[in-house]
C-alpha cells in the first residue's frame, strides 16, 4: 500500500489527463472531533468513483450524490430533478456537521464539524508535475489561488502545516514513507505487513538465500545484497526508517552505521537490553562512534506491552515507529528498558 496522498493525486491526474471531469476535496478546518485530520484529501470523478477520504464515508457519499450521476442511474429521477454535474469555476468551501442533526446524518463525532475546499477540474499539467516530483522523492509545496483555482508548485525544504492566507490554500505533499528491514525472518513478515497497511513502501534486505526463499509477503520488495550496501542504495530520507532484525552483528551493525548517518526519522535494532548495550560498545570501540552519534539509535525497539510472540513484538515496534513518524512523545512508562527494569524490580521485591 502506497502513500495515500500520492495515490489520490496520481488517480486524479489520470482522470484529468483522460479528459474526465473531477474534483479534489481537502479538509481545511475542523472544530471539535473530526474523523480525518486537516490536510486529508480525496478525489471524485464524474462517474462517482472516489479515491482517498475526508470522513468515514458519509461525506464522500453526499459529495457523490451532489456532483455526479452515480446515484441518478440507480434510481428513478423525480419530477423536476436537476442533473448532478460537477460545477466549474473557482474553488468553493463547504461545511459539514454544523448542527447536531447534520453531525448524526454524516456520521461525524458528537460536536464535530469540518470544512472542505473543493477544486473543480484541476488542470492536468500541474497534477502531472506534482506527481512526478513526489515519485522522484521530492517534498513539494502546492498553492491554489482561491479566486480562480490556479496552482503553483515549488520544492519545499521541510513539511509545513496547511495554511489559508493571502487568498490561497497552501499545503505540503511529500513522497511516500519507506521502511527498510534488515533480515527476512518471521518477525519481519509481521512488521512488513503492518507497515504496508500503514502506507509504507517496504524493502526487505537479507543476503541469506534460505531466508529470502521462505519470504511470504509479496507486496514487499526483497533484495539480497549486503545490508550496508543496500542502505546506501536505499538513500534513506526524512520519510524513511531502517530497522535491523537479524540479531546478527555482521549484518545489523554495518547497516545501522550507514543508516545513522542519513536523515532517516527512525533507526533501530531488535535485541535485549544487554545486546543493545553490547552493540553500542562495539560501534564505539571499533567504528569510532560516540554516545552523541549513537543517540538516534533506538534499542530495545518498540513500546512496552508485555509482548512475547513475533506478532506482538511487531505490534510494539510498529506503534513506536508510528509515534515517532507522527511526532508523538511517548510516556516514559512505555519505554521498553525502563518498563522492564521496573518490572524486574517489582518482581524482586515481591
Amino acid at each position: 500500500m502506497e502513500n495515500l496522498d500520492v495515490m489520490v493525486l496520481r488517480q486524479l491526474r489520470d482522470w484529468r489527463v483522460a479528459g474526465r471531469r473531477a474534483l479534489l476535496a481537502t479538509v481545511v478546518r475542523t472544530w471539535g472531533s473530526s474523523p480525518r485530520p486537516i490536510g486529508s484529501i480525496m478525489a471524485l470523478c464524474d462517474d462517482g468513483a472516489v479515491v482517498g477520504s475526508v470522513s468515514g464515508g458519509c461525506i464522500e457519499d453526499d459529495l457523490i450524490d451532489r456532483f455526479t450521476q452515480a446515484y441518478a442511474s440507480a434510481a428513478p429521477r423525480s419530477a423536476g430533478a436537476q442533473d448532478r454535474t460537477l460545477p466549474t469555476g473557482a474553488p468553493a468551501f463547504v461545511k459539514y456537521g454544523v448542527t447536531a442533526d447534520e453531525a448524526h446524518r454524516f456520521g461525524l463525532p458528537c460536536g464535530g464539524t469540518l470544512e472542505l475546499l473543493l477544486e473543480f477540474d484541476p488542470e492536468a499539467q500541474p497534477l502531472s508535475d506534482l506527481v512526478a516530483s513526489l515519485e522522484a522523492g521530492q517534498l513539494v509545496e502546492r498553492s491554489v489561488r482561491l479566486a480562480d483555482g490556479q496552482v503553483s508548485l515549488r520544492e519545499a525544504a521541510a513539511p509545513t502545516e496547511l495554511e489559508l492566507r493571502d487568498g490561497a490554500l497552501t499545503s505540503t505533499f511529500g513522497p511516500e514513507y519507506r521502511m527498510l528491514l534488515i533480515g527476512a525472518g518471521q518477525l519481519t513478515e509481521y512488521l512488513a505487513t503492518m507497515a504496508l497497511f500503514n502506507g509504507f513502501a517496504v524493502t526487505v534486505c537479507d543476503p541469506r538465500e534460505e531466508y529470502r526463499g521462505a519470504w511470504r509477503v509479496p507486496a514487499a520488495q526483497v533484495v539480497g545484497g549486503m545490508p550496508d550496501d543496500v542502505v546506501l542504495a536505499f538513500r534513506p530520507d526524512r520519510r524513511s526508517c531502517v530497522v535491523a532484525l537479524t540479531h546478527d552483528p555482521k549484518l545489523d551493525d554495518l547497516a545501522l552505521l550507514e543508516a545513522l548517518h542519513t536523515e532517516a526519522f527512525y533507526v533501530g535494532a531488535i535485541g535485549s537490553r544487554r545486546n543493545n548495550q553490547a552493540r553500542r560498545e562495539r560501534l564505539m570501540q571499533h567504528f569510532g562512534e560516540t554516545p552523541d552519534s549513537l543517540a538516534p539509535l533506538r534499542g530495545p525497539i518498540g513500546i512496552y506491552i508485555g509482548s512475547k510472540t513475533p506478532a506482538e513484538i511487531a505490534v510494539s515496534v510498529m506503534a513506536e515507529i508510528l509515534a515517532v513518524k507522527n511526532g508523538v512523545t511517548l510516556p516514559r512508562d512505555v519505554d521498553v528498558s525502563r518498563a522492564k527494569n521496573q518490572h524486574h524490580l517489582q518482581a524482586s521485591e515481591a
